[in-house]
């Protein structure tokens, strides 16, 4: 890493991952050298890190248990890098805001509150929040800029935010929030920066499809609607998670199988989706490998394609028509048969797409005579991170705060 005037560090902390980035300050923002602490908790955890300056790439073994002793030596690793001192801030992932609507900086007051919220995601929120706490214990005037995924969403109606739960734990905050929303605002700045004018006056359908998968509805730049809920669980089947299932089940299992809250949270997050139905895989790649000899592979396959045909139909509705629909994410970026099934029947909508365009996962896979656009963005959330923070460091200085 080489020294620079400043630059932004990304932390992109996962339930057993950390992903990292660092981007000069300023625009054009081009990742300077990035990595991922992967398997914390579990046999093998890896740091793996590549300089596309030097084109350096390598990997260190660790012992971590939890998420504080993977960060605590990611610190190390980091400080021992030449130009460390040159990271002026760092950035955040934090999957859950409740009512945050834009990037923020970690104050003590925002940190107690995601404490309290903890709750709400127990798979990424205290993971998340130790990462801050590392990072403040270690530099503690360093600013550091928590970017919220839930959002992209809070311009959602109202009606679209409601549980159909009794109405007490509105109040408490029990609504639907959505996730992947710093997916979404890349893809809606790449849109407008490719001239599509969906982007900003328009009726737009995100596919984030991934080990995580859901999708969002935009209505001229601004979220309507989106698959997730209240958790990630919710929504589109997954690679681990049920998303949405019948919530009968849970006291159905509590009484024939003795299942507690517990296992019954571990069985619809880690062992429900593709990986349920399959009981082989919850790599969509290994599945479609599998499915001309494996009946489970095909209907866990089958069932993703279904239910996102679904989604795109129910928010089509919702949006009163569609003009783009993107594809993103690990499945949503590199499978396009996947792609195919999904938009197949989809031509009452006006979604015609090219054969060869999508095997070849083109920029834009659609026909000529599609009336819906369809593309396909390489998402990058690291990238939004250090935008947002570059965007919060330029207005301090504007200020006179640097």
């Amino acid at each position: 890493m080489k020294p620079a005037d400043r630059c932004i560090l990304t932390i992109n902390g996962g339930s057993s991952s950390i992903k990292f980035a660092v981007y000069p300050a300023g625009e054009p923002l081009k990742r300077r050298l990035y990595g991922t602490v992967d398997r914390i908790g579990m046999s093998g955890t890896n740091l793996t890190f590549h300089d596309p300056a030097t084109d350096q790439q390598d990997s260190r073994s660790l012992d971590a248990s939890d998420h504080r002793s993977a960060a605590t030596f990611l610190m190390d690793w980091l400080e021992d890098q030449r130009g460390f001192e040159s990271v002026r801030a760092v950035g955040h992932r934090v999957v859950h805001g409740m009512h945050h609507t834009a990037p923020e900086l970690v104050t003590q007051e925002l940190l107690e509150e995601l404490h309290r919220i903890s709750p709400y995601d127990p798979d990424h929120l205290p993971s998340e929040i130790e990462l801050i706490e590392v990072f403040r214990q270690r530099h503690p005037k360093l600013p550091q800029v928590a970017c919220f995924d839930t959002a992209f969403h809070c311009t959602m109606p109202r009606v679209a935010k409601l549980l159909p739960i009794p109405r007490r734990y509105d109040a408490k905050g029990l609504q639907r929030y959505g996730f992947h929303g710093l997916s979404y605002a890349y893809l809606m700045e790449e849109l407008a920066r490719l001239g599509d004018p969906a982007a900003t006056a328009g009726r737009v359908i995100l596919a984030h499809l991934g080990n995580g998968a859901s999708l969002a509805a935009v209505r001229d730049g601004k979220s309507i609607d989106t698959s997730m809920g209240f958790t990630p669980t919710a929504g589109l089947v997954m690679s681990t998670r049920s998303g949405d299932s019948d919530p009968g089940l849970a006291p159905y299992l509590a009484r024939t199988e003795h299942m507690t809250i517990e296992q019954f949270y571990e069985m619809v997050n880690h062992k429900s989706g593709l990986v349920g139905v399959s009981e082989t895989s919850s790599d969509m790649r290994d599945l479609l490998a599998q499915e001309a000899h494996d009946i489970r592979a095909a209907e866990a396959v089958a069932l993703f394609c279904y239910q996102a045909k679904k989604w795109i139909g129910a928010f089509a509705a919702a949006l009163g028509g569609l003009d783009t629909l993107v594809f993103a994410g690990g499945i949503g970026e590199n499978a396009p048969l996947v792609r195919a099934r999904i938009c197949d029947g989809l031509g009452f909508l006006g979604i015609a797409l090219g054969e060869s365009r999508n095997a070849d996962t083109a920029a834009v896979i659609s026909t000529d005579a599609s009336r819906v656009t369809v593309r396909v963005i390489p998402t990058d959330e690291d990238l939004m991170i250090a935008r947002s923070v570059d965007r919060i460091l330029e207005t301090d200085a504007g200020n006179g705060k640097d």
